[in-house]
């Protein structure tokens, strides 16, 4: 009697202790969460649609975040979780703006405060501080600076893969000079001008001892993301959501190719995914469209012959909603 009762005490502590484990499995600190960065640019400028949001799209979006739960943080915020390996939610979302164009200080910054939403400007400093016509002035970004983050967007707004060495280190120089003087602070963050760069400007960058860098490609950000080459999704037009929010950082590491190949022709892709498993995935190459391959044991292997443009060039790498972008861009001085 005694044992049957202790088999029976035995079976209900397995039963809890199952539970208790299945419960932390599926709880998102125990997953790897992706929160996503988004970046806009105009607010309600026809004049440039490329670059616009109209503010009947911006309050459908934000409409969109409120009603399925998702929570606008500080990039800051983000930034620490991921340098502090804390758990990161897949409801979070941070918002940025790129150029500091006025049209944001004269018709989205009311949005963004009647939603309470935080954000991170990042700033053209030449355009400001020449007073270009279609920009902020440091005063609205000091009224702007009451509401959100303020950060560097370059000194004037270069194709840097396009630029030496000392170009870069220079523009870098002078327009953090001019920002933290007008400005009262050194900023932390910088996004690449055009979301383009390469190893060789990355490297530059980092020198100038940012918190965090922030590219312009399709993705999403976990802890295995990389600080100073974080994924953001232009939003413009009319976006999907629904789509941009189901994508997750694949954890990748490239092999090849590294940079834009020397004779402009792609080779082959290699790569491998933080498993050992066959699988199936999608690739996409810019002016060639998607394809299907196959993951051997983890290992991307693609034999290719395709001639790259010389301006910007993307590879994708998709498994199920998972993606990791490598951008090829020819690199004047890359060689010198």
């Amino acid at each position: 009697m005694k044992l049957q009762k202790l088999l029976q005490q035995n079976n209900t502590i397995f039963k809890k202790g199952v539970k208790i484990v299945l419960l932390l499995f599926f709880t998102p600190f125990f997953l790897f969460a992706d929160a996503h960065i988004f970046v806009y640019h105009r607010f309600g400028d026809n004049r440039h649609k490329s670059t616009n949001i109209s503010i009947k799209e911006l309050k459908k979006e934000f409409e969109y975040f409120k009603k399925h739960n998702y929570k606008v943080i500080k990039l800051s915020t983000l930034i620490k979780a991921i340098k502090d390996k804390k758990k990161i939610d897949d409801r979070w979302i941070v918002l940025t703006i790129d150029d500091s164009y006025k049209s944001f200080y004269e018709n989205g910054l009311d949005i963004f405060k009647k939603y309470d939403y935080p954000f991170t400007i990042f700033v053209y400093v030449k355009s400001v501080d020449k007073n270009y016509g279609d920009f902020t002035t440091w005063k609205q970004l000091k009224e702007i600076a009451k509401y959100g983050e303020i950060a560097y967007h370059s000194y004037s707004h270069p194709h840097m893969t396009q630029k030496s060495d000392q170009y870069l280190k220079n523009n870098f120089a002078k327009g953090l000079k001019i920002f933290e003087n007008k400005m009262g602070f050194k900023p932390k963050y910088f996004a690449y001008p055009y979301g383009e760069f390469d190893d060789r400007v990355k490297k530059i960058a980092q020198k100038f001892n940012f918190h965090a860098i922030l590219n312009q490609n399709i993705g999403a950000i976990n802890n295995y993301s990389d600080i100073f080459s974080l994924d953001r999704i232009a939003l413009t037009g009319k976006s999907n959501l629904k789509r941009d929010l189901s994508y997750k950082h694949l954890n990748l590491r490239w092999i090849y190719p590294k940079s834009f190949p020397t004779n402009g022709i792609l080779k082959q892709i290699v790569a491998k995914l933080d498993c050992n498993k066959t699988v199936n995935i999608n690739y996409y190459i810019s002016h060639y469209g998607w394809h299907k391959a196959k993951a051997k044991n983890g290992f991307i292997k693609i034999k290719l012959n395709n001639k790259l443009s010389n301006g910007r060039n993307r590879i994708i790498i998709k498994l199920n909603n998972k993606i990791d972008t490598k951008l090829l861009i020819k690199d004047k001085y890359e060689h010198k």
